[in-house]
């Protein structure tokens, strides 16, 4: 079975760059990437709650 390089594989095009400059950008343009951005964020905060309520309750079964 052959491997695959990385190189071979379809690169994933990127919805925006951090500090990417913006001059170039329409305002619909800008306000999808907010409307991205804002969804990931939720995204972020949603998985950092998860992992609060399983160490909370990691903590709870381990207490002496």
């Amino acid at each position: 079975m052959a491997v695959m390089e990385d190189d071979d594989r379809p690169q994933k095009k990127v919805a925006h760059e951090i500090g990417q400059d913006l001059t170039l950008l329409s305002v619909e343009e800008l306000g999808s990437r907010i409307e991205l951005m804002r969804g990931e964020i939720a995204r972020l905060e949603a998985d950092i709650a998860k992992k609060h309520a399983s160490r909370s309750a990691a903590d709870q079964f381990f207490k002496k």
